[in-house]
């Protein structure tokens, strides 16, 4: 039969121009050699009566690889006779569900279609090109070399089909308990993954044991962790970037790493804020200052377009300093270092209290109000050591703590940290990091006295800085607040009581802000009273309920007077003499009946060196010297003369 053009056919040999459908040449088929290539499909047998140029389909467009193969010379029309039901319903089978099939046998794929609608014992039939013939495989050997599909329903294929199959992916597989899961390779547990959110508070809730991180309760101790992001502070940007417009204003022009030391955060922390701040024109670059390269080591410096906004913040706050700590972390922080709960031992006394002679019956009265945290009244006649046993006895708690520069109450800054009350701890080499908006100090002893009024106990906001200094037991938080000379305050005992009635009692204070608003904060304070005042004057039945502890402080005997003169004397370097000592007693005493004090052989002592110094001689203990002192230092409460 002579060949004729089918419209909308190109001859296999060459490609006309007016078609740009087939542009990219089809890749070669797989597994096929250079000396094997299917360069067509065979020619389908044309039924007799059929039309060739009725009913045939458009040729597919090329996939891009390998350059076309064609055949040499001139092609019959393309036919295809009619598909039977059989070649379409398989022609429809997906090709990723059918078994493998060898490289020179495999025909083009085939649309895909649900293997659930397929009946199971047709679902391993091989697939059957339209264009092509393959041999069928044994039944068994299909079972085998089929692939796994994940949507099959197991429960419907037979056991031993389930036996030969792969295994289902782990995906679909039902979650395995913790306690039969298999350690990880290398003999390491399977690690599990939480957020980063989660594994900062953790960090911060805890330091490790081996760096002595319990308490004398024996909890974990606070370790605040450093924080590696802005959401990690615990701060908003907009309080960043005003921290660090003022502290630019304030000393005309930092770098980077002065701002961050400054703000008490890390440089990558500041970074996005710096970088804020000189996108909206606030701030610009100056130049580099020192070696180094990066943004730490560039001068930064306020522009003309800061001027109103620093004025708007400096009307709000004129804090200038690290950045302050949620008052929530805060009162966690408080809770996880608190001084109630100690177990402390009189061993553990004796060695704290250096070389101050205690009696007895002091020591059995104040270890057990240590260890509870509560509060404890001393009375006794002046100068018997109140004041150096409770400077004694902070020292007997265990464990250093954290204390924050500043605090945020609704955005009013309330600073804390007091360089004058608190003693900061010198670092370690090898010390694990942490946030350094929190200062590593021992626990604090405040001692206030008669300067004490009911202003000092609540937030004192000065309208000249705009923020908020604490009052003396929210900086004695999580050590010893000493109220020392009690009755002799500007403010009446009474009302002074009456303030410390119900922290005292819920271990939660009350604070004012210069709005009005009421702020509760936590009283996780060992407060001690001290009066040389009778007490029936001073205190009532309330008060003495709510102080567990009440100790008396009796002065020394004639004993005891002379291991204090001993022990001061080792202290002053002079030589210790109890025959003058004795002296003293018979010729200064006994005759005045004069009451012995533990001060007093401190205050004598010094008198003779001051004394000896003056006449140009050695200071020791002589009759001279003993003399002067006394009549210097006992004339003023001498009422016989």
């Amino acid at each position: 039969m002579a060949e004729q053009r089918r419209p909308g056919a190109s001859p296999p040999g060459f490609e006309p121009p007016e078609y740009p459908t087939d542009t990219h040449p089809p890749s070669p088929k797989e597994g096929a050699s250079t000396g094997n290539v299917l360069a067509a499909p065979p020619r389908p047998r044309v039924p007799t009566g059929a039309s060739p140029a009725q009913g045939t389909p458009a040729r597919p467009p090329a996939q891009q690889g390998a350059p076309e193969r064609r055949p040499v010379g001139p092609s019959p029309f393309l036919e295809r006779r009619p598909a039977s039901p059989e070649q379409r319903r398989m022609a429809q089978l997906p090709t990723e569900q059918l078994p493998p099939v060898p490289g020179d046998k495999r025909g083009p794929a085939v649309p895909s279609i649900d293997m659930a609608s397929v009946p199971m014992e047709r679902r391993t039939a091989p697939p059957v090109a339209s264009s092509m013939e393959v041999t069928p495989l044994p039944g068994e050997l299909q079972r085998r070399m089929a692939p796994s599909v994940p949507s099959i329903d197991m429960a419907a294929v037979p056991m031993d089909n389930r036996r030969a199959a792969p295994p289902v992916p782990s995906m679909e597989l039902p979650p395995i308990p913790v306690d039969r899961r298999s350690a990880a390779p290398g003999g390491a547990a399977p690690e599990r993954r939480t957020s980063a959110g989660t594994a900062q508070r953790r960090a911060a809730m805890a330091a490790p044991a081996d760096e002595g991180g319990t308490n004398g309760g024996g909890a974990w101790r606070f370790w605040p962790a450093q924080p590696r992001s802005l959401a990690d502070t615990g701060l908003n940007a907009t309080m960043v970037e005003e921290l660090i417009l003022k502290a630019i204003f304030y000393a005309g022009e930092m770098r980077g790493m002065d701002i961050a030391n400054r703000l008490k955060l890390p440089t990558s922390v500041i970074e996005d804020s710096l970088e804020g701040l000189r996108r909206q024109k606030y701030i610009d670059i100056r130049g580099g200052g020192g070696s180094g390269v990066g943004k730490s080591t560039m001068i930064y410096q306020l522009t003309t377009f800061a001027t109103d906004v620093l004025r708007q913040i400096l009307d709000r706050n004129r804090y200038n300093g690290p950045a302050p700590i949620p008052i929530q972390e805060w009162v966690e922080a408080v809770r996880k270092q608190s001084i109630r709960g100690n177990r402390i031992t009189r061993q553990r006394m004796e060695d704290k209290f250096g070389d101050l002679i205690i009696r007895d019956y002091i020591f059995d009265g104040i270890g057990p109000a240590m260890n509870s945290g509560r509060a404890i009244f001393f009375y006794g006649p002046p100068g018997n050591g109140k004041t150096a046993i409770c400077q004694g006895m902070v020292n007997c708690f265990e464990g250093e703590i954290f204390i924050p520069h500043a605090i945020l109450i609704d955005d009013f800054v309330v600073r804390i940290f007091d360089n004058i009350l608190h003693k900061p701890i010198e670092e370690e080499s090898g010390s694990p990091s942490y946030d350094r908006r929190w200062v590593r100090c021992r626990r604090p002893l405040v001692v206030v006295g008669g300067e004490l009024t009911l202003e000092m106990l609540d937030l004192v906001y000065s309208p000249e800085v705009k923020y908020y200094e604490a009052p003396f037991q929210m900086k004695a938080t999580n050590g010893m607040l000493l109220v020392d000379d009690f009755g002799r305050q500007k403010v009446s005992p009474k009302d002074l009581l009456n303030r410390w009635i119900v922290p005292l009692e819920s271990d939660v204070d009350m604070l004012t802000l210069h709005t009005g608003k009421k702020v509760q904060v936590p009283f996780d304070v060992f407060s001690a009273f001290s009066t040389n005042l009778d007490p029936s004057d001073l205190v009532d039945d309330a008060f003495l309920r709510r102080v567990r502890y009440k100790l008396e402080v009796q002065p020394p005997d004639e004993e005891l007077f002379h291991q204090i003169f001993d022990v001061m004397c080792q202290k002053r370097g002079v030589p210790y003499d109890s025959e003058m000592v004795q002296y003293l007693i018979d010729k200064h005493y006994k005759p005045a009946g004069r009451r012995f004090a533990a001060c007093q052989p401190r205050d004598l002592l010094d008198q003779m060196i001051d004394m000896a110094r003056y006449l140009g001689v050695e200071p020791q203990l002589d009759q001279d010297l003993v003399d002067s002192a006394v009549r210097s230092y006992f004339v003023r409460f001498d009422k016989g003369r």
